[in-house]
């Protein structure tokens, strides 16, 4: 099946390729991370500045190549959306940032991370679309302690500011958590009306709108010099139109829950690329977070693939 084109399946059905998609962005949204700290660290960039070209780039491309099979007549019905969900998308992405501002990065990261899959999975029992047996408990227990352990020890680092309010900054990371959730809920059903790939197309287009708004408060600035535009185009391509390409088509075929615990690969991409290519030391801690987060979502790939019709 066309990436172009609108799913046949429903959202509560899933597929393993479509778990290795969604699996696949999490994987790409990790080297992001990695990159997002190197135009930091090095050259200076605030954060939000890097998402505004982050996803103007990604637009871009996008609407390059999926631009001219757009339909009006499809996307009117789901027209609002579209607007909420990539308002949505630069909106938990610009909060992450605040929240990290305020009080660092460990606290914000695990509650960004680990909050929306509870979200998602207990409004799926809710509605009867989950259901909530002792392997669901275990496979979100083993996801989020296994998040926890990778992310506490690697973003243990003090706030930039080192004037930050604790309640502050946990109150934009809840925010942050729920509007993900929020996006991951709604994406799918986008997906499936437009096809994934003009679905991408138009929420990274809003979201780029969205965050240039942010300029109105801090200007927003394109490097200078040749690295850092390189990076900026990395993250735009890969981290952005390639990433969300893959989520929106995963998000087409698999229910809330497994679309983001699968993303929980992250965090794990992440730490395993800075010990790589940064040489930082990862201790047990974070070797037994890893192995727990990939066992959780080989048993939730494997729970996914025995529903699938």
């Amino acid at each position: 099946m066309s990436l172009s084109s609108p799913s046949v399946t429903s959202p509560s059905s899933t597929t393993p390729l479509a778990f290795v998609a969604a699996c696949a962005a999490g994987v790409l949204w990790g080297t992001g991370a990695l990159v997002v700290n190197v135009l930091v660290s090095r050259h200076g960039f605030r954060p939000e500045n890097i998402s505004f070209w982050r996803f103007l780039v990604g637009a871009v491309v996008l609407l390059a190549i999926f631009g001219r099979s757009i339909s009006w007549q499809r996307l009117r019905p789901v027209l609002g959306p579209v607007l909420l969900a990539g308002v949505a998308m630069a909106a938990y992405v610009l909060l992450w940032f605040l929240g990290i501002e305020q009080i660092g990065a460990a606290i914000p990261t695990l509650i960004a991370l680990c909050l929306p899959p509870v979200i998602v999975s207990a409004w799926a029992v809710a509605r009867g679309q989950e259901r909530a047996d002792l392997q669901l408990f275990l496979v979100l227990g083993g996801a989020l302690l296994g998040t926890v352990l990778i992310v506490a020890r690697h973003g243990a680092e003090p706030a930039r500011e080192g004037t930050g309010s604790l309640g502050l900054g946990v109150l934009f990371s809840m925010a942050s958590a729920f509007l993900y959730a929020g996006f991951s809920m709604i994406s799918g059903r986008i997906s499936i009306a437009l096809g994934a790939g003009p679905a991408t197309a138009c929420l990274t287009t809003v979201a780029a709108a969205a965050m240039g708004l942010f300029g109105l408060y801090r200007p927003l600035t394109w490097p200078q010099d040749v690295p850092p535009q390189a990076w900026f185009l990395y993250l735009g391509v890969v981290t952005a139109a390639l990433a969300l390409l893959a989520f929106s088509w995963g998000a087409a075929r698999l229910k809330p829950s497994a679309l983001t615990v699968a993303t929980l690969l992250e965090p794990l991409t992440a730490v395993l690329l800075s010990a790589l290519l940064l040489g930082q030391h990862l201790n047990a801690q974070q070797w037994l977070g890893g192995a727990l987060l990939l066992l959780s979502i080989w048993v939730l790939g494997k729970r996914s693939a025995a529903k699938t019709p």
